[in-house]
């Protein structure tokens, strides 16, 4: 009889891309397995096209009509990927073995208030496996998923070869601030590409208005989270800070040039590509495909910061004052690197 198996993440989009070698690896041990996959209504459609997912529940206000139909179902076993307060009131009283990830919440406290290291150099992908190892689940070393429909696309875009920019974050201690963008956007000698939601665009206004030759095309807050992350196919590179475009860069395999604030990689979150084989990167399409995971991330932060980390998750301004994790940012190192990969592109 097949394993039916329930897992939950709620939210966010970052999140929910991270937690899909999960479900892949559960998947390749057992092909018949039926997977269940809760998570909030505004997700679902991203997790409704993989297709090792056999059924996505959209979480709405009604939670409790939602834990009466799952109570109707025999679930072999449940995978917390949440593991909170709600996911576990859920889960509480289904059927089915119970697992979750471990959150390491007593180790990210001790790096913000003590600044003492005490995370694994395990990535939370990894993290998310392990959950799912009674179940025999290997990781294939593919990587992230996300898809893009086929009839995705956009008329306006650079001839040539061009950078993205994701302005956007959902704390202001974890963005670049207007000066430090403008800084960055003189020094790209290719043509950009600004994304980012409906809050980002009065910033990236202000920029065009600084540079109007050298933004080619703003979408911030007028295309779908889809439509960004078809740009970034043709992209040559992207530069974004820790956000959930990052992890969909990383699952689409664009190279990526990581910008980070208040927040530190310890955390265990950083781009999480697939493992290319050397017969993989003979036959790329193009320079930047061939590269090494190691190759295809480079990571932009300010070491040596007394007060870094100060959250796991961000604030609406820096706590001190003075901002040192985003204002004293390299932006020529950003730019040269975003050079290199578009001129690679062009050759």
């Amino acid at each position: 009889m097949a394993l039916r198996i329930l897992i939950l993440r709620f939210s966010s989009i970052g999140d929910i891309v991270l937690t899909t070698p999960v479900m892949r690896c559960i998947k390749n041990a057992h092909p018949d397995a039926h997977i269940t996959y809760v998570t909030k209504k505004g997700f679902a459609p991203m997790l409704e096209v993989l297709p090792y997912i056999d059924k996505v529940i959209a979480l709405d206000s009604n939670w409790k009509e939602i834990k009466n139909s799952l109570q109707e179902e025999s679930f072999d076993h449940i995978i917390d990927l949440h593991r909170n307060l709600r996911s576990k009131r859920l889960c509480r009283g289904l059927k089915g073995q119970y697992k979750a990830f471990h959150k390491l919440n007593i180790q990210k406290w001790l790096l913000v208030n003590f600044k003492i290291n005490r995370m694994p150099a395990i990535h939370i992908v990894d993290r998310y496996l392990e959950a799912a190892s009674a179940l025999g689940s290997i990781n294939d070393g593919l990587g992230l998923d996300y898809i893009i429909p086929s009839n995705t696309e956009l008329s306006a875009l650079p001839n040539s070869p061009f950078v993205a920019l994701a302005i956007g974050g959902q704390h202001a201690t974890k963005r670049l601030p207007a000066e430090k963008l403008a800084e960055l956007i003189e020094q790209i000698e290719y043509p950009i590409v600004l994304l980012g939601g409906k809050e980002e665009m009065s910033v990236a206004e202000s920029l065009i208005e600084l540079y109007p030759n050298r933004v080619a095309f703003n979408y911030c807050g007028s295309i779908s989270l889809t439509q960004s992350a078809w740009i970034l196919t043709k992209s040559s590179g992207l530069l974004t800070h820790d956000t959930g475009m990052m992890h969909i860069a990383a699952a689409l395999n664009v190279p990526i040039m990581s910008v980070w604030g208040n927040t530190v990689p310890e955390f265990g979150m950083t781009p999480y590509f697939k493992v290319s084989t050397d017969a993989e990167k003979a036959k790329a399409d193009r320079p930047n495909d061939a590269h090494s995971a190691k190759e295809r991330s480079q990571i932009f932060e300010v070491k040596g910061l007394s007060c870094r980390p100060c959250s796991k998750i961000g604030y609406a301004e820096c706590p001190k004052g003075h901002f040192h994790c985003m204002m004293l940012q390299d932006t020529t190192a950003m730019a040269d690197a975003l050079n290199r990969l578009a001129l690679a592109e062009g050759k």
